[in-house]
């Protein structure tokens, strides 16, 4: 083979194995995240002993922190022929967290380092130190104990892959869901011991503060693996759209793909 022969058919290998790398589909899985403010209630227990006592009061504290629901909406769509527009031939709704799920505050002491039957207020802030509540007036310490609930709003983050299982099922492609919502920076509660129950204006009304994590950053809550069948065939293109409370949108959708770039291996 001379040398002109050879310099052609490397340009023809080359341009076989470019054909071959643009026909593979790009995706496997696809990945989807959204950030977010999402409503929640903190509910705290609080127990006190050791109300006089020189090192100030022993309070131990539980509870819960409850989130709102999370959905992901998946919208299954063909092309209309002959145009560049597109109709919603099927949408699923998969629930992702259940409405008013819990993380658990683990049981912990506080030790208020203030004698003399303080007052307490509690005050929920994420973990930037950032108020999410108001302060909360609980009462001197022999008068508990005390229970005390805020609502709040959590800055979370959600991540759910997406992997096709069927592509040409007459009853639509079959695709699995998975992921987690997590806490961004965490939340704690700062309690704040005083001497004055009306601390505006009064002097050494603030004697000491103490934080207690209620969750730590990036705590998070699972979505159950579980399948959705799309309802349409034809190997449709795909979106996913997260709701919050099951009805308000967390962004934009988002296009996952066809059925056949979502397939393990691809």
């Amino acid at each position: 083979m001379n040398t002109q022969y050879l310099q052609v058919w490397k340009r023809v290998a080359a341009l076989g194995i470019l054909a071959v790398g643009m026909a593979t589909p790009a995706l496997a899985q696809k990945t989807v995240s959204r950030s977010f403010a999402m409503p929640g209630q903190v509910n705290a227990m609080m127990s006190m002993t050791g109300c006089q006592n020189a090192p100030g009061p022993q309070i131990t504290m539980e509870g819960e922190i409850s989130l709102g629901g999370l959905t992901v909406e998946m919208l299954f769509r063909n092309n209309v022929k002959g145009t560049h527009t597109y109709t919603v031939q099927n949408a699923v709704e998969v629930e992702a967290v259940a409405a008013d799920s819990t993380m658990g505050i683990p049981k912990q002491p506080v030790l208020g380092g203030i004698g003399g039957n303080p007052f307490i207020w509690i005050h929920i802030m994420d973990g930037n130190n950032h108020p999410l509540s108001g302060e909360i007036f609980l009462g001197r310490c022999v008068q508990g104990p005390f229970v005390a609930s805020a609502d709040v709003a959590a800055a979370v983050t959600a991540v759910a892959t997406f992997t096709s299982l069927d592509c040409v099922n007459n009853t639509g492609p079959y695709i699995t869901m998975e992921g987690s919502m997590s806490l961004d920076t965490g939340m704690k509660g700062r309690f704040i011991f005083r001497n004055n129950d009306n601390p505006v204006g009064s002097p050494h009304a603030t004697d000491r503060t103490v934080d207690v994590t209620l969750a730590p950053a990036g705590a998070s809550m699972k979505f159950p693996k579980q399948p959705v069948l799309g309802g349409v065939g034809g190997n449709p293109l795909i979106y996913a759209q997260f709701l919050q409370g099951g009805d308000t949108p967390i962004g934009s959708e988002a296009l996952l793909g066809r059925c056949v770039q979502l397939a393990p291996g691809n």
